[in-house]
């Protein structure tokens, strides 16, 4: 009924709203890529059935082509990361060359967002088109935080988030100081990132060559894999897939960068007031919030 009555009255979409988890499954099935492998893994099933006729193996090794780059793939997603946060430096330092020249925040995001890089471009367009449209600074730089997904970023954008809700000074020093944070940390991603990248290789190695022995055995096995051929030894090759599913997951995990999770978040309203005093501390910019209203607009009329 619900479903029903949302139907007839229908609804109206928010494009400034980041995508649920809903929404980037989706966006990930209509993936051309994604379309690509599930046809390759359908043609190796039926190759594989075809030739040895085992069930068990058509399918697993049907599943192996699908999910390859999520098992021995990552270097992908780290690298997009990684140039993500480049790019959020290079507009976090045009963002503060502009306020430094007496621009405010909401005067220099506009002016920035027109030549930031193609990487956050449309993102930063979404962000100026959210300030346009009066949503408030806060809220609006916390749906960037969720678009970028990143912890590094949401240290510069909830520093961002304490100027437009504190209206303190300092502004362009804290921006000069995340920058070469994060220019820092992005050589040390990259030193890590090449690191994993021998390991990848090193594992992507040892499932081909175990592919390779297995295809062997089982064409030119002869009476040695019979066995495989009846419902006793299909269930045995079932659990023996499984043990080497296992193998592979863990060496996926061992050859992946574990993600540091981001604080914040949109749906709990808002960062958490506790971990804004702690970056107000570490970016020095606790003394902003001492400023009253009253007295900013006292100093502007100055």
């Amino acid at each position: 009924m619900l479903l029903l009555a949302v139907g007839l009255r229908g609804t109206l979409p928010n494009n400034t709203r980041p995508p649920g988890r809903t929404g980037r499954a989706l966006h990930a099935v209509q993936d051309p890529a994604l379309a690509r492998r599930i046809g390759a893994g359908l043609a190796v099933a039926v190759l594989v059935l075809l030739v040895t006729r085992w069930p068990v193996a058509a399918v697993g090794l049907g599943a192996l082509v699908i999910l390859w780059p999520v098992l021995f793939g990552g270097g992908q997603h780290e690298r997009l990361q990684m140039d993500r946060l480049e790019a959020l430096v290079v507009w976090t330092e045009s963002l503060r060359d502009t306020v430094g020249a007496h621009a405010s925040l909401e005067q220099a995001i506009p002016v920035t967002a027109r030549h930031a890089p193609p990487l956050i471009r449309p993102a930063l367009v979404r962000l100026v088109g959210q300030l346009h449209a009066r949503v408030p600074i806060d809220k609006a730089l916390l749906s960037l935080a969720a678009y970028l997904d990143d912890a590094s970023a949401d240290l510069v954008l909830a520093a961002l988030i304490l100027s437009a809700q504190r209206r303190g000074d300092g502004l362009g020093q804290v921006l000069t100081g995340l920058a070469v944070a994060a220019r820092e940390e992005l050589d040390v991603r990259r030193k890590v990132s090449a690191g994993r990248a021998g390991l990848r290789r090193g594992v992507q190695v040892v499932v081909v060559i175990t592919l390779s022995f297995a295809g062997f055995l089982a064409v030119f096995g002869g009476t040695y894999v019979e066995p495989y051929a009846t419902p006793a030894g299909q269930l045995a090759l079932g659990v023996v897939l499984g043990i080497f599913a296992v193998g592979f997951g863990w060496m996926r995990q061992l050859s992946g960068i574990p993600a540091v999770p981001t604080f914040l978040t949109p749906a709990a309203g808002g960062p958490d007031p506790a971990d804004l005093m702690v970056l107000a501390g570490l970016t020095g910019s606790a003394g902003a919030g001492h400023d009253r209203p009253g007295a900013q607009r006292s100093r502007r009329a100055r």
